[in-house]
């Protein structure tokens, strides 16, 4: 009776290890989810005919910012703005990389997705490196289900 005791109580004791790393996994999907990318759709403006996508990414150094652009040619400055695409405030709150053949991409250090979706912000992008008056294509940030 003493063998199968012992047996027993070695058999809970796999159990409880079983949940509690069944419980981890869970965890790290749940945080893994959280990470997963956000993809903002960047519409043409001023009949530029440019278009694309910023996927954010949260990664322990920071936020990476891709661009993705397609109808425009040469160097275009990119930034995140407060405000949104219908009314942006003029000042950039981060440059983002020079958009060149249509891609472009940028670490914000210590800057959080969450940090922004709290606010009021959009990802533009303008005509060219002399032309900065022209923005060609936009995209406001909005809190997505995660």
């Amino acid at each position: 009776m003493k063998f199968h005791l012992t047996g027993a109580f070695a058999i809970a004791a796999a159990l409880c290890t079983m949940s509690i790393a069944v419980a981890d996994d869970a965890m790290s999907d749940s945080k893994m989810s959280a990470m997963k990318p956000d993809t903002i759709k960047l519409a043409a403006q001023n009949a530029s005919g440019e278009s694309g996508t910023a996927t954010l990414s949260q990664g322990p150094d920071g936020l990476t910012v891709k661009l993705a652009l397609t109808g425009g040619s040469g160097d275009q400055p990119a930034h995140i703005h407060k405000g949104s695409c219908a009314k942006l405030d003029p000042a950039p709150a981060y440059p983002l990389e020079t958009v060149s053949d249509g891609k472009s991409t940028t670490l914000l250090k210590n800057v959080t997705l969450a940090d922004l979706m709290k606010g009021s912000y959009a990802i533009n992008v303008h005509k060219s490196t002399t032309d900065l008056k022209d923005y060609v294509s936009c995209g406001n940030l909005k809190m997505t289900a995660m």
